[in-house]
């Protein structure tokens, strides 16, 4: 009989994983893609309770798997269904927790550690935490601004969060200098006309905040005008995401009495939802 090898004399670890004793266990991923096309699915029906039990169940098994960066994903998009829902304490405490595995999985200068800055900070902006969101609004954008390879998309919302919350800061003049930085990135994206528009909506908000809006109406007027010539934009594709800013567009300019503009674009959205 010749000599024995480890594993014939060394108890597992469980039963079922097959791990002795002593061993450091396996990493075993979580299948992010077909977690997040559930997701899509639970959303497609605007079951936000089968969103929620989804994601803990496969956190878990994150955990149970030692899949720190399945984790990661999967505390992310925690953050952002809480934030939906107006769960503010189970937001916040996964924003939390994904900025603790940014450092521990070495992640803290990448672009996921960015887009979790982004996330947690949108969150806390959310629920009136201004100046907590600012602070990780500036982390992410010294990520983004020291990778030459960054999406302008990325940068560009980053931009255009901060000048938000700067904006509920009182922080006008400020603010104007990041919206400006947000068009500019943006005109450097793919179709990057639709987030220009936004931009330019954000502006006519912050000027009716800053001047009232008896002062701010020529203003006001300019950048709905530009925003309209940018939503009508013939190379921007007609698909789901342009109804999607369609939608969101359209409150504002009702808002300030354009009101052929506003039932265009739900029109516009109405009948790119109706053709999916």
């Amino acid at each position: 009989m010749g000599p024995m090898d480890k594993e014939d004399y060394v108890e597992p670890r469980c039963l079922l994983c097959e791990e002795p004793y002593g061993a450091e266990a396996k990493i075993r991923p979580v299948p992010q893609q077909r977690i997040m096309e559930k997701v899509d699915e639970y959303m497609s029906r605007r079951d936000y309770a089968g969103v929620e039990r989804h994601l803990l169940y496969w956190l878990e098994e994150a955990k149970l798997g030692r899949d720190e960066k399945g984790e990661l994903m999967i505390e992310n998009e925690l953050v952002g269904h809480y934030r939906k829902v107006g769960a503010r304490e189970n937001a916040l405490r996964h924003g939390a927790e994904a900025i603790r595995l940014l450092d521990e999985i070495g992640f803290e200068g990448s672009i996921s550690a960015g887009t979790t800055y982004v996330n947690v900070a949108t969150a806390h902006q959310a629920f009136g935490a201004y100046e907590d969101a600012f602070a990780l609004f500036e982390k992410a954008r010294a990520v983004y601004e020291s990778i030459p390879s960054v999406k302008p998309s990325l940068l560009g919302g980053l931009y255009n969060n901060m000048g938000l919350t700067l904006v509920s800061l009182g922080r006008f003049a400020e603010a104007n200098e990041l919206y400006q930085k947000a068009i500019e990135t943006m005109g450097k994206a793919e179709h990057g006309a639709l987030e220009q528009a936004i931009t330019y909506l954000n502006m006519a908000n912050a000027a009716e905040d800053e001047k009232g809006l008896l002062d701010a109406s020529e203003t006001i007027d300019a950048y709905l005008e530009t925003a309209q010539t940018l939503l009508n934009t013939p190379s921007v594709p007609r698909d789901g995401y342009y109804a999607f800013v369609c939608e969101k567009c359209a409150p504002t300019f009702e808002y300030y009495g354009w009101f052929a503009a506003a039932n265009e674009l739900n029109e516009r959205a109405r009948g790119l939802y109706e053709r999916a």
